[in-house]
């Protein structure tokens, strides 16, 4: 009884013992790691440039619209563009990495001569693509919304443009 004894007890330690890795179980492998760093978007306002939605008579008021993409000026409801009126789209220069997308946004604005204050929004092409040498322009348009006899003078004001690679 004592033997069966030893013996089981043998058994037990043998069982309950963790086996050792024998050598061939582990491999290792080196992976690979990659990055590419492109060229930082810029914008640049060109020199001149403005949305300018001319010279015109407000009337019982409308609108004026320049198209974003030849510049051209219309007006709308009982404003009338003047003789002479040059409307024109505003327009910006974008560099970068070469043949890479991005979008353009455009916020919009006033236009006040100190004490009266004209609303307008913008219009712009939302996607481009920079060409092979990392530029790209685009221009804005928009529509001013001329109220009930706003009063003569000159209007100025500023809008925010951004681009953002996609």
């Amino acid at each position: 009884m004592k033997k069966a004894l030893v013996i089981a007890s043998a058994m037990a330690a043998l069982v309950s013992t963790p086996a050792f890795a024998a050598p061939g179980n582990t491999a290792t492998a080196q992976g690979e790691a990659t990055a590419t760093v492109i060229a930082p978007i810029t914008l640049t306002h060109d020199a001149g440039a403005a949305l300018s939605f001319g010279t015109f008579t407000a009337g019982n008021g409308g609108t004026v619209t320049v198209n974003k993409n030849n510049g051209n000026g219309t007006a709308g409801g009982d404003v009338t563009l003047v003789s002479g009126s040059v409307e024109s789209a505003d327009s910006f220069t974008v560099g970068g990495d070469p043949n890479r997308a991005f979008q353009v946004t455009t916020a919009n604005g006033t236009v006040s001569d100190g004490s009266n204050t004209m609303s307008f929004t913008t219009d712009v092409k939302k996607n481009h693509t920079m060409d092979g040498s990392g530029a790209a322009s685009f221009t804005v348009g928009g529509e001013l919304t001329v109220p009930d006899s706003a009063p003569a003078g000159t209007y100025t004001g500023q809008y925010d443009a951004t681009v953002t690679y996609n």
